[in-house]
């Protein structure tokens, strides 16, 4: 059958994506990592059973992310390559995106920022410690959870007007270009009766404005106008409208593909279609 398998093993999560020859999509799956082979090896069964797939229909099993390192050789006897995390994510953030050049930001539990080209350019712009980890532990320690389905449900029922200052809150309108509702200050005007979904929500919109303000400091860089946001975090509920103030303020287009979470399984897979495989490990 030629099935490529694409998986990437994150810090906190493993995803598989299942392509045919001719690039279209079989199937996607998504589970968390307690460790990275025990994730690898149950995403991969999972994945045949839901799909009616057996490992004779395997042509390779492409791996990326973290965790590949730890499974080597060819997996139950099916050709097993490797592809660099950077290009995956350019690869994959550029083919959800249908975009020839971009700034692809990957939202795992760091951030990554990378250049990618249809030329095949793909380079590593830079990094940050500020992720999805970081949303986790500060959740944490703030509200007590570190769930990421629990963040995502507080911070559907939280307030930002108790826990950010604003430029309205300081100011009678806009401050130059900045509109009324900007952030002036992340956590400036906490309120004593704030609850934990405030702050869920202050936390979730701190991480995602920090990623976007160096986003725009990367196109700044590269000389674009285009950024391409991938990762589980594109998906927490107030993303698109936080991205959007980014756009208004800046001119900067910044998407949100369908599939965002899997953008690098989806990447790794398609690079080994289209350029010579490395060597298994």
């Amino acid at each position: 059958m030629g099935v490529i398998l694409g998986i990437d093993i994150g810090g906190s999560a493993t995803k598989i994506v299942g392509l045919r020859p001719d690039e279209s999509v079989i199937g996607m799956l998504r589970v968390k990592a307690e460790d990275s082979l025990t994730s690898l090896y149950g995403a991969l069964g999972s994945f045949l059973c839901s799909h009616g797939l057996s490992l004779g229909d395997l042509e390779r099993i492409v791996l990326t992310g973290v965790g590949a390192a730890d499974a080597r050789g060819d997996i139950y006897g099916v050709p097993t390559v490797r592809v660099e995390e950077f290009p995956s994510i350019g690869t994959g953030g550029l083919a959800l995106s249908g975009k020839e050049r971009a700034v692809v930001v990957s939202l795992g539990t760091g951030t990554a920022f990378i250049w990618a080209d249809q030329d095949g350019t793909v380079r590593h712009i830079g990094g940050s410690g500020i992720g999805g980890g970081t949303l986790a532990g500060l959740s944490s320690l703030i509200t007590g959870t570190r769930q990421y389905a629990q963040i995502r449900k507080l911070a559907c029922g939280g307030d930002l007007n108790k826990v950010d200052l604003t430029i309205g809150n300081m100011s009678r309108g806009s401050v130059g270009s900045l509109p009324p509702e900007a952030t002036a200050a992340n956590f400036a005007n906490l309120s004593e009766d704030a609850t934990p979904a405030d702050l869920t929500l202050g936390l979730v919109n701190m991480v995602l404005q920090c990623i976007g303000t160096m986003s725009v400091f990367a196109c700044e860089g590269c000389g674009t106008k285009t950024v391409v946001l991938t990762g589980a975090l594109t998906m927490l509920p107030p993303a698109g409208e936080i991205f959007r103030l980014f756009t208004q303020l800046y001119g900067i287009e910044f998407i949100i593909p369908e599939n965002a979470t899997f953008a690098t399984a989806i990447g790794a897979a398609l690079y080994s279609l289209r350029h010579e495989p490395p060597k298994t490990a």
